[in-house]
């Protein structure tokens, strides 16, 4: 049974943080790149970034340079999404979803998806 389960989200106070978790089953995470996706109301899924099956990093977004970053924990086949700093604009739907590894920004690309977890920026 391939799965993807999202937590994490919330509300959180502008310029506050939330980690977000992915968890695996029925398949083993530390083979694929891990795409972080979002999506506001009314508004098209945006990439935010991507971490390579080497564990390498790739923005999407501009906006979240400096303040998000993505890590690995293969002992618990867990990927996380760590935002610092968090603006109302960040507030959004977000996904995790899986690619073979590499990654790419064509969501298109993405095989298996989380169910998404809200995150809401507002004081």
């Amino acid at each position: 049974q391939v799965q993807l389960v999202e937590s994490g989200g919330g509300l959180v106070q502008p310029g506050g943080s939330l980690r977000l978790s992915c968890v695996a089953s029925g398949f083993t995470l530390e083979r694929y790149a891990i795409g972080w996706f979002r999506q506001a109301p009314g508004k098209e899924r945006e990439g935010v970034l991507c971490i390579s099956s080497r564990d390498d990093t790739t923005y999407y977004t501009d906006s979240v340079k400096g303040r998000f970053t993505s890590s690995r924990d293969n002992a618990k086949n867990t990927v996380y999404l760590q935002m610092n700093s968090l603006k109302p604009e960040d507030t959004a739907a977000y996904y995790c979803a899986t690619e073979l590894l590499t990654c790419s920004n064509n969501y298109f690309a993405y095989e298996y998806w989380g169910q998404g977890t809200q995150v809401t920026v507002s004081s």
